[in-house]
């Protein structure tokens, strides 16, 4: 390690041999004071910046999701400690019941789709978005992690997801960890989701195509436009798309996050919060160690907050003997603790005033439950941490804690806008009553927030329909006029279906419209509305409320309306290996680098026709589709 300035560590072993280009980038941000210890790095997954910045991509890219919705920066938010703001969304607990003692605040994902990415009906959440069990845990510091997520299940040793073979024995549960939600149908996946889903989506997306405002280093790498193959190729030598280097790549991304410039570490601190880290030392630091600078011990421990029925915590991933570790969640670190919205795995505690009056169990504060809890708990008493002493404590954690740079989202915890972020980009419901049907119920639609992003070239666009006749036929008809009455011009018909008859399809169907440059472009606004056949329906259809549906370019623009003889991206046109290249993709191995729609050439939303080949051979013949 080099000195530098005085209480400061230069993470030169970290960072060595980055080009100079990165080293000019990362000059100060990587400054490591002393009170945080220097980063571990496992050896087999040494940091370079071409595979940090692919981590960083793939770390707010909401490609990497089923529904296009969803990233890992969408639950984790560096303004907010890296923690998801989002506290309305509840998750019912055990019980199934919205409200009651066991809810949970916890993330919200995905609609529930099934393996054919159709929309089906949740038991718990319907047709809105499914929310997680527990509160998102920070990627801000969890370098310093030994097991990973609120029970430890992503564990130290990193196993390839596909082999399961040990590729880190040691230090590796930020990788562990990465490669757990995409594989969640709650949080990111669907149902029956495996990863060949993913790595046969990210060579045919642009990478980060979702997401404006680039950071400035990503948007270095990005201005060429490459693709997702070119960016692993940069960082692991070819461009083989795997889960393991997808998990190693957003945990070197993590690895860099890295919360060391608060007043605590500066020496900064006003004297009410000097005060307040006495009290701390004197009632906290026994599971949340100061002395480290983390201010976690990496423990697991009950602290009372709900029966350990409710969620077994550590005790579902060790099976200690005699439930040892029935209740057990990890002690979090409390960097940055005072820009949460929410507090503790259930998130329902909502001020740190408040957590810390269910510690002493202050008049008024959450229950505590004595089933297996942390002896180190009942330590702390109204004796031990008199009321006089509440606001220099909570002073402390709430501000001399706070790192500015993560407060204001500078690098390196800067982050892009995401699609869900930009409301002028998303769907909207247009309003009017519809016309109920069966039941005297009318169709319904997907809320708002869960809608996929409608931008060019996204060949597959799902508009789900739910509520409706089990068995009926149903129409999904667009229009570029707004509806008039509740109702849109039935003049583009988008897709028929049948609705389902049985369990989560029943009256549920799903179309699936390819948004090509051929039908739709950026800066037009569709009116999407079902009508079902129903005969108990006024006029014999039921109609949904109609939704506004906006189309727009991606970050990385528009593709083409048609491939171009140089199918294979090598730079060279009309050439044998494009030949090749096209009959490969239209036998279902498409290279990486290939035409960006594959095997549909002529971008008419059917892949693979006679249509394609013929266009295909008049543009190599120097004519157009």
């Amino acid at each position: 390690m080099t000195k530098s300035r005085p209480g400061r560590v230069l993470l030169t072993s970290v960072f060595a041999g980055l080009p100079l280009a990165a080293a000019g980038l990362v000059g100060v941000a990587y400054y490591a004071f002393a009170a945080v210890p220097p980063v571990p790095v496992p050896p087999q997954n040494l940091i370079t910046e071409q595979k940090r910045v692919l981590g960083k991509i793939l770390f707010f890219d909401e490609q990497l999701s089923t529904s296009n919705t969803v990233a890992c920066a969408t639950c984790h938010v560096m303004s907010f400690g890296g923690n998801d703001p989002r506290i309305g969304a509840t998750n019912p607990g055990p019980d199934n019941i919205i409200p009651s003692p066991d809810d949970r605040r916890g993330s919200p994902g995905v609609a529930r789709m099934d393996a054919s990415l159709n929309y089906v009906r949740d038991p718990q959440f319907n047709f809105a978005a499914q929310v997680t069990g527990r509160s998102a845990n920070s990627p801000v510091n969890a370098a310093y992690n030994i097991d990973s997520f609120w029970d430890g299940r992503a564990r130290s040793t990193f196993r390839d997801p596909i082999t399961n073979a040990v590729l880190i024995p040691a230090g590796g549960s930020l990788e562990s960890q990465a490669v757990g939600p995409i594989m969640n149908s709650v949080e990111m996946g669907h149902d029956g989701i495996n990863w060949d889903h993913i790595v046969t989506k990210l060579p045919h997306v642009q990478p980060l195509q979702l997401a404006t405002n680039l950071p400035q280093d990503v948007a270095a790498v990005l201005a060429n436009k490459p693709s997702y193959p070119e960016l692993f190729a940069a960082a692991f030598g070819d461009g083989q798309i795997t889960p393991a280097r997808i998990g190693m790549a957003i945990a070197t991304y993590e690895r860099t996050l890295i919360s060391n410039q608060a007043p605590f570490d500066l020496g900064t601190m006003t004297a009410q919060q000097i005060a307040g880290r006495q009290t701390f030392v004197n009632n906290c630091a026994v599971c949340h160690d100061i002395q480290n600078g983390l201010f976690t011990d990496n423990t697991f421990r009950n602290i009372g907050l709900r029966p350990p029925a409710e969620d077994l915590g550590r005790q579902a991933v060790t099976n200690a003997p005699n439930g040892a570790d029935r209740g057990r969640f990890k002690v979090p670190g409390l960097r940055n603790v005072g820009l949460k919205r929410s507090f503790m795995h259930t998130g329902r505690i909502a001020s740190l005033t408040d957590v810390v009056r269910f510690y002493v169990q202050a008049p008024g504060s959450a229950p505590r439950f004595l089933d297996n809890i942390d002896p180190a708990v009942l330590q702390i008493t109204p004796q031990s941490l008199p009321q006089q002493q509440e606001a220099g404590l909570v002073d402390f954690l709430a501000n001399a804690l706070t790192d500015p740079r993560v407060a204001n989202q500078q690098f390196p915890f800067d982050r892009p806008t995401l699609f869900t972020e930009r409301p002028a980009d998303r769907a909207s419901l247009e309003g009017g009553t519809g016309v109920a049907g069966t039941g005297g119920v009318i169709p319904g639609v997907l809320p708002a927030a869960v809608q996929p992003p409608a931008y060019v070239g996204n060949s597959d666009y799902r508009f789900a329909v739910f509520n409706a006749r089990p068995g009926a036929t149903a129409h999904l008809y667009a229009s570029l006029t707004p509806p008039i009455a509740g109702r849109i011009n039935t003049d583009i018909l988008v897709g028929t279906t049948v609705t389902g008859t049985a369990g989560q399809t029943s009256g549920v169907a799903t179309v699936h419209w390819p948004l090509t440059p051929l039908n739709v472009s950026s800066g037009q606004v569709y009116y999407l509305q079902w009508v079902i056949e129903d005969p108990v329906a006024a006029g014999g259809q039921a109609r949904s409320v109609a939704t506004r549906v906006p189309i727009f370019c991606g970050a990385q623009g528009c593709p083409l309306a048609c491939g171009t003889s140089d199918y294979n991206g090598d730079g060279d046109f009309g050439t044998d290996q494009d030949i090749e290249a096209f009959f490969a993709c239209l036998g279902g191995t498409c290279c990486p680098t290939c035409y960006s729609m594959g095997s549909d050439f002529n971008g008419d939303g059917d892949a693979g026709t006679d249509q394609d080949i013929e266009a295909f051979f008049r543009v190599l013949g120097g004519g157009s589709c």
